[in-house]
């Protein structure tokens, strides 16, 4: 089929929903994470409203809860770079067909999503799985579709065609958020002290990224993961997941595992906003477990800067005692470096950016 394969790079790549059809009873060694680095799947934390709070978004449109609620968000942008939203206007029935569509596009035929497959992380439109199929050393159970996202006009014409109701069920998804996102980002840049329209423009040009991951059942769910530990590059990730499988990690280096909230949508900060904030707020270190008896889906939706648009501290934000303490980066800085680099081997993105480490 000609134009299936990109790269002779992926020509023998088999993916994790192959593998998972196969009904092996070990997974293959390629996927077999160095013991210190496999998760504990028997030491989970129990979550609390303070470690992983849940916020409601409605609470900011009242005067007397207002103030509350973005103290709220502040101390979780302080302390774990992580909160829920409930009552944030997307409707359940939009968000549960945005799952649907992702689960019809994961049950497509090998030879379909094929078409999409590239080693290329700059392609608009990418299907593969792992994290960097090219350059891991290890492999991860994990399979994704990914593509840019806004304006839509621009890229949804490139989206898949099949399943027929993909791009009208995911582009649904994607406009109420980056509607969200921009609500959002005006909030965190309040809470930072910064004006609410601080970079309105740039944001209102920047990107935003959908990946769809399928993390399909897996016959040894506790010497592999879906996804590594790492931050997002962008400012702000919004995540809406089927089941219990993402943990982020928390001041003390634990592994809170995300409860699952009927309606409510996970709010990630990135590296962006680290080097934002000059440090302030933290992007979220989390990773994706895998299981052995369900399939698990996630839809994330990546937000950042255009791709070649620098970011660095808020000028606003330094003085004498508090210098800037981030080089400034872009997204297209990112794809750059994970393109050269085994995440599992090297240093984060973001500690590459750092002036005093």
């Amino acid at each position: 089929m000609q134009g299936v394969v990109k790269s002779s790079n992926t020509s023998k790549l088999i993916s994790a929903m192959t593998l998972t059809k196969l009904g092996l009873t070990h997974v293959p060694q390629r996927y077999v994470l160095p013991s210190s680095q496999r998760p504990n799947l028997h030491h989970i934390i129990v979550h609390s409203s303070t470690s992983l709070p849940i916020i409601d978004l409605s609470n900011l449109q009242n005067p007397s809860l207002r103030s509350h609620t973005l103290d709220e968000i502040q101390m979780a942008c302080k302390e774990v770079g992580f909160f829920q939203v409930i009552n944030h206007g997307i409707p359940l029935s939009v968000m549960n067909d945005a799952l649907d569509a992702t689960t019809e596009f994961f049950n497509l035929a090998v030879e379909e999503k094929m078409v999409y497959l590239s080693d290329n992380v700059h392609e608009p439109v990418r299907y593969g799985t792992s994290l960097n199929h090219v350059r891991d050393e290890c492999y991860f159970w994990r399979d994704f579709i990914k593509h840019y996202s806004h304006p839509i006009s621009d890229w949804i014409h490139l989206w898949p065609s099949n399943p027929p109701t993909y791009r009208e069920k995911m582009g649904n998804y994607a406009r109420v958020v980056q509607v969200l996102q921009k609500q959002l980002m005006e909030v965190v840049l309040e809470i930072l002290g910064l004006n609410p329209n601080y970079l309105q423009n740039e944001i209102e040009k920047g990107s935003q990224v959908f990946v769809a991951n399928c993390y399909p059942e897996c016959p040894e769910p506790d010497v592999t993961l879906g996804t590594p530990p790492h931050s997002d590059y962008g400012s702000i990730t919004i995540l809406l997941q089927s089941s219990l499988g993402l943990q982020v990690m928390d001041h003390n280096k634990n592994w809170l595992s995300v409860p699952v909230v009927e309606g409510a949508l996970i709010v990630q900060l990135g590296d962006q906003m680290e080097v934002m904030s000059n440090g302030k707020y933290k992007s979220v270190m989390h990773r994706a477990t895998v299981n052995s008896h369900k399939k698990r889906l996630s839809i994330a939706s990546l937000h950042s800067l255009a791709l070649e648009k620098k970011i660095g501290p808020a000028e606003n934000l330094l003085d004498k005692e508090h210098p800037a303490s981030y080089k400034e980066f872009s997204f297209k800085d990112y794809l750059n470096y994970i393109s050269n680099n085994d995440i599992l081997k090297g240093e984060r993105f973001i500690d590459t950016l750092k002036k005093n480490p």
